[in-house]
């Protein structure tokens, strides 16, 4: 009884998840999602909204609103595989956005919500991991019903800068560098010796073509940080290595870094006589 979940409602749901053979891949007592935040797999996006509270209801899905071609590790999901979803509705209430909400709940929301992004950029489904890393954003940002202790300010820090790196390898991956670039701004400006923020940085350059035009100048309070492929278009190569170099100082180890920076080397080698 009692009304369907409304867009933006938080829902409550038990679920129960099997393959056709009947082998249980998926049990969960309390699952929360909003529906339509991308938090779960499609069968529950589009079926818990015509549920009411207390019904139970059976999804057989197929696999493109299951776990997909690919399948799942976690859960264990062979490719291409069709589930039956048995599903009680619990509980419906109001969605957590912008809700006030105490420091705890932000983390947790974040925290879920930036793992179902890694869960679809591992999937190679980054329009629908940036969706979930903005909204993992939205509920570290949100309005706070408390003023969080130092440890809790430390981790909402944290979370932040990671959100905005996994925002900037998403941008990277749909082809768009300057968003990529706003991105890891935003997160060296949180923390100015980030290595992942400076090393994406260097990602922003060398993903993008040298033909590529300059972004318009936009205002701002901070000083510009520039990609090296913006440094370089502007003959500033020597300057657009630093980026890298820098991010290698933070992370010596780190053979991501040392790519890019042979890249960057090869780029500007002069071309072999002939």
């Amino acid at each position: 009884g009692g009304p369907r979940p409304l867009p933006g409602q938080e829902v409550s749901v038990k679920v129960l998840g099997a393959l056709e053979d009947g082998g249980l891949v998926e049990r969960d007592p309390r699952l929360i999602f909003v529906p339509g935040h991308g938090d779960v797999v499609q069968a529950l996006e589009l079926g818990v909204p015509t549920m009411q509270p207390g019904e139970v209801s059976f999804f057989l899905a197929a696999f493109p609103y299951a776990y997909g071609r690919p399948g799942s590790r976690e859960p264990d999901v062979p490719p291409e595989a069709s589930l039956l979803f048995e599903v009680t509705l619990l509980e419906v209430r109001d969605g957590p956005d912008p809700q006030p909400l105490p420091p705890a709940v932000r983390l947790r929301l974040g925290s879920q919500r930036r793992e179902r992004g890694n869960f679809h950029f591992a999937r190679g489904d980054f329009a629908a991991a940036l969706r979930s890393y903005r909204l993992s954003l939205r509920a570290l940002d949100g309005p706070a019903a408390a003023p969080p202790g130092p440890e809790e300010e430390e981790e909402l820090r944290e979370q932040r800068v990671k959100c905005l790196n996994n925002c900037a390898a998403a941008e990277l991956k749909l082809g768009r560098a300057e968003e990529a670039l706003a991105a890891c701004e935003a997160a060296l400006r949180i923390c100015p010796d980030n290595g992942r923020a400076l090393l994406r940085r260097g990602q922003v350059g060398l993903a993008s073509p040298r033909t590529a035009p300059l972004p318009p100048a936009r205002p701002s309070s901070h000083p510009p940080l520039l990609s090296p492929q913006l440094l370089a278009e502007q003959g500033r190569d020597a300057e657009a290595a630093l980026v890298l170099k820098r991010a290698l100082e933070l992370d010596p180890a780190s053979k991501v870094i040392h790519t890019e920076l042979s890249r960057l080397a090869k780029r500007q080698s002069p071309p072999p006589s002939t």
